[in-house]
């Protein structure tokens, strides 16, 4: 009795050790990710368009034109992250450091529940972040004041903590902060998060769980709560901010966006519409990644009960996320599927330590195996990094021509107060000229207008016509009224 004792002691005492590397390792691959992120996409990158709405909340980001208008689709997830530096400085270099903090903390938290979540492949936790935190996508936005990332780490902990052995207060909260965190977010993915966490707690005997099932009730509802009072205030109700959104995201119907989301893999930032987007081969490596990884991954632990049902878990979670994006909206962006990614990256890893284990059991070749599987390594790398650096030169780029535009109208006169429309870009536009953005067949006429590769509407084309000299994307006319 006594030997087995010390065995039982000495194989817990190994785990610890596991798991203390695990961690160790991870945290590594935090500050890696911020690092990386902070040498290809530099602080100093012009606030996007969505950025400036949500930045735009605060007064130090106002500006003396604030009008940039809060659509029904857009939730306070994000102005609740940037306030502790935007209710008082207007330094994009500042809340983009800031920024930065947050999204390298919240991939640790997203990930470390993983250490225990799959007891027998703790190295799995940090393997997961690193090839989530490799991804083009997840670099280009981690100093980002945008919403994915954060989805995705509140629904990755989520998923880590429900599948802990024993639903202490501790996990449950922490199921509870993590699907509130993606809810609050995007309540449309926090929703497609709780789903298959309730269906799990009423299948799965070992996850039936009053205590399960309730984190993951609690924490839908406590990230919903904010939006749905909003509807009512703003909007009237919920069924009416939900048809708001569905218009001005053009009418959210059955659609086939699947291939789309394949063309927008290496960008563009936004596909609206897609129609003229191809697939670039190159730009598949991850999507082949995670073809051969997850099934190589779900494979090798599949005798290991709890890492196993993780693993399946992970990718019923990740697919219920991807799917309203893929039959419901008619347009797409790769943030969409960062929550996806992030999931999917589990099994994923497991895949990866398989190989890696395989590689090491080889008495012949061992060599050649262990250059293969370093030489796809790689190149997954080199796709990624290389990928972010060219949408980060493109971004800066196209955001500029926004001053250009601006500094055009303000030769012509075209200062606060004043209304300013056009046919694309109109908010970014507006909000670089301290003007009022006019939505599209607003009944006022503008001050100004600005036109790109298109000619102007028949009661504007007397207006003095000004074009936009030296911009990056062409054809950019400024239209201004006598």
């Amino acid at each position: 009795m006594a030997l087995d004792l010390r065995k039982q002691e000495a194989r817990r005492s190994a785990r610890r050790d596991r798991e203390q590397r695990a961690h160790r390792l991870l945290l590594a691959v935090c500050a890696l990710f911020a690092l990386t992120s902070l040498v290809l996409v530099p602080l100093g990158l012009r606030l996007g368009w969505d950025e400036l709405v949500y930045a735009s909340r605060f007064g130090p980001f106002a500006g003396p034109g604030a009008g940039v208008p809060f659509s029904a689709p857009r939730t306070r997830g994000v102005p609740l992250l940037l306030a502790p530096v935007a209710t008082w400085s207007d330094s994009v270099v500042l809340l983009r450091a800031w920024l930065t903090l947050l999204a390298s903390a919240a991939l640790y938290l997203g990930f470390r529940p993983w250490v225990r979540a799959a007891p027998d492949r703790p190295e799995a936790a940090p393997v997961a972040a690193g090839l989530y935190g490799s991804l083009w996508i997840a670099l280009f936005y981690a100093n980002a004041a945008m919403p994915n990332h954060y989805t995705a780490m509140g629904a990755t902990g989520a998923v880590g903590l429900f599948l802990h052995r024993r639903p202490t207060a501790r996990s449950c909260a922490g199921v509870a902060g993590g699907l509130a965190l993606a809810t609050l977010m995007r309540p449309n993915d926090g929703a497609a998060v709780a789903g298959p966490l309730l269906l799990a707690t009423a299948l799965v005997p070992r996850w039936r769980s009053g205590a399960r099932a309730g984190a993951a009730l609690t924490g839908f509802a406590a990230g919903f709560l904010p939006w749905a009072v909003e509807a009512h205030v703003r909007f009237g109700g919920v069924r009416e901010r939900l048809n708001a959104a569905s218009e001005v995201q053009g009418g959210l119907r059955l659609t086939d966006s699947a291939l789309h989301l394949f063309t927008v893999i290496d960008g563009p930032l936004l596909c609206r519409p897609c129609s003229g987007d191809g697939v670039r081969p190159i730009a598949l490596e991850w999507w082949l990644l995670l073809a051969v990884l997850v099934p190589l991954g779900l494979w090798s632990v599949r005798g290991l009960r709890r890492t196993a049902t993780g693993g399946l878990l992970a990718v019923a979670v990740g697919v219920s996320v991807a799917l309203p994006y893929v039959l419901v909206v008619p347009y797409t962006a790769p943030r969409f599927l960062l929550p996806t990614h992030a999931l999917l990256s589990v099994p994923a890893a497991f895949g990866v330590l398989a190989a890696v284990r395989a590689v090491r059991r080889r008495t012949r070749r061992r060599a050649l195996a262990a250059g293969a599987l370093v030489l796809v390594l790689a190149a997954h790398l080199t796709v990624q990094l290389t990928t972010v650096s060219s949408n980060h030169r493109i971004q800066e780029s196209a955001r500029h021509d926004w001053a250009r535009v601006a500094d055009v109208l303000h030769e012509q006169g075209v200062r606060a107060p004043c209304r300013l429309g056009g046919n694309t870009s109109v908010i970014p536009l507006a909000y670089a000229a301290d003007c009022e953005p006019l939505p599209h067949g607003a009944d006022r006429r503008p001050d100004a207008l600005v036109m790109r590769s298109a000619p102007p509407p028949a009661w504007a084309r007397s207006w003095t016509r000004v074009p936009v000299p030296d911009t990056y994307s062409s054809g950019w006319v400024v239209y201004v009224r006598p």
